[in-house]
């Protein structure tokens, strides 16, 4: 009997070039941008049981909540939870994590996959990782290389022999990202494959490739991995031998010196929705070409995506050609499809100007549920506030406001100093500057309420906490 293959999905990326849809706080891979659940949760339904083990998964401090609530809705029970004290790039995640396996399965086969990836046919996706298995219980790294269908400049690419078939064979060389007239070439040629940032290798196999060409962070990241910490179910790698890692992607330290690299060509779909462009592909373009979702409407449009992420909105396309238009509460891009991987700029501009918007999703998602703004003024705030069932608050007092909480959906327990007490919808209470309280859901659905807050200072960073079932500071 063969061993599972480990996936290992790395979703710690926080890329903008989805803005706004796609933000620091909140990257693609937990949005639901194609079909069901998030692209974070089609990964875990490609790489499930039993053809897979349980999987590893490194991700960063902010969304370690969001993981574990999106794998327990997905039914997917990890096998791990790395956190990062900081994005160094893939090839720190992927060393620490071959680390960790290991530590008790040293001939483990991993399979790395990016969280943030669109491959529709999990059957063909798993007939190819198959196809790899055999080269990589020998010893060899292999890589997917996707059909390419385009002169992409967005992918570096594989090179193959020129009489190369199906199946595993030896990679002749990777190519960096090309210019259009390289990429063109090597299109027609025929024997060059997109590389997608997929790759099936034993742990003893990449710790042996890191050793003989990346020496300098084995040091780094082997501390960081003997000296992590549990937490509340994630291990936490030591943050002071974590910084001293290279920030450096696994194709540079390892895959581009690496002698011993089969690769499997791979001829289903495939996309990385590095651009809007590419997100309306995926979504199915009508006969005009135009892809549309939520209450948005296309009149006399041709090739142009709108989307409308807010239920209350209605976008309107009028003879647009070419066209990406992304509505949200409190954002709106609209940009020339060709030039939609270019969006970072707009997200750097938003940075010089100080907006929020640039990094900040509207809605704050917390490990006891999230939050959004509704109304902002200089001294009052309005927030919706959803609770999980039998989750609950850190137990806190603010310096610079005072709350009131109204119940509108669901059942609340409320702690205000000595008193404690259960409310039901349209029930109220006043918390004033100071006091200690804290918020509960004691039911079995969710609770939402809406909270007013006022003062002088409204900042997140106005909170005391005294008592936090998800340990933080």
């Amino acid at each position: 009997m063969t061993n599972a293959i480990i996936p290992l999905i790395l979703a710690g990326g926080s890329g903008t070039r989805l803005w706004p849809l796609s933000r620091k706080s909140y990257p693609k891979q937990f949005a639901p941008l194609i079909g069901e659940g998030s692209l974070f949760q089609q990964s875990l339904a490609r790489l499930c049981p039993p053809e897979f083990g349980a999987p590893l998964v490194v991700t960063g401090d902010d969304f370690r909540f969001i993981v574990t609530e999106q794998m327990q809705t997905a039914g997917v029970n990890p096998g791990a939870v790395l956190i990062e004290p900081e994005g160094r790039n893939t090839a720190p995640a992927v060393l620490a994590a071959a680390m960790h396996l290991s530590e008790t399965e040293p001939d483990a086969l991993i399979l790395v996959a990016p969280s943030d990836h669109v491959i529709p046919d999990d059957a063909a996706f798993r007939g190819a990782v198959e196809q790899g298995r055999a080269a990589a219980e020998a010893g060899q790294i292999v890589t997917f290389g996707i059909r390419p269908t385009a002169p992409e400049t967005g992918y570096g690419w594989l090179e193959l022999a020129p009489d190369a078939g199906a199946g595993a064979q030896p990679l002749v060389r990777f190519v960096e990202k090309p210019q259009a007239d390289a990429a063109q070439q090597m299109l027609d040629a025929g024997n060059y494959l997109w590389n997608a940032g997929l790759f099936l290798f034993s742990a003893r196999t990449i710790l042996a490739a890191f050793r003989a060409h990346a020496p300098a962070l084995i040091d780094p990241v082997g501390n960081a991995v003997a000296n992590a910490k549990p937490d509340l179910g994630f291990l936490r790698l030591d943050p002071g031998a974590w910084a001293g890692a290279q920030d450096i992607s696994i194709d540079y330290a390892v895959m581009e010196r690496a002698d011993n690299l089969t690769v499997v060509p791979y001829e289903g779909r495939w996309s990385d929705l590095g651009s809007w462009k590419a997100v309306a592909t995926e979504m199915g373009p009508d006969a005009d070409g135009n892809a549309l979702s939520g209450p948005s409407t296309a009149i006399n449009c041709t090739n142009t995506l709108l989307r409308a992420e807010d239920a209350a909105q209605q976008v309107v396309g009028l003879n647009l050609d070419n066209i990406a238009v992304v509505a949200m509460r409190d954002a709106v891009l609209v940009a020339d499809m060709d030039s939609a991987q270019e969006v970072k700029k707009a997200v750097d501009a938003l940075k010089s100007k100080g907006a929020s918007q640039a990094t900040t999703f509207p809605r704050c998602h917390r490990p006891w549920g999230w939050y959004e703004t509704l109304s902002l003024g200089s001294r009052f705030q309005v927030k919706r506030i959803m609770v999980h069932p039998g989750a609950a608050l850190s137990l806190q007092s603010h310096v610079h406001r005072s709350e009131h909480w109204t119940v509108v959906e669901g059942a609340a327990m409320v702690t205000v100093g000595e008193e404690r007490k259960l409310m039901g919808e349209n029930q109220s209470v006043y918390i004033p500057l100071g006091a200690v309280h804290r918020l509960e859901n004691p039911g079995k659905v969710d609770l939402h309420l809406i909270e007013v807050q006022s003062g002088p200072y409204l900042g997140e960073d106005d909170i005391i906490r005294y008592e936090d079932v998800y340990a933080r500071t």
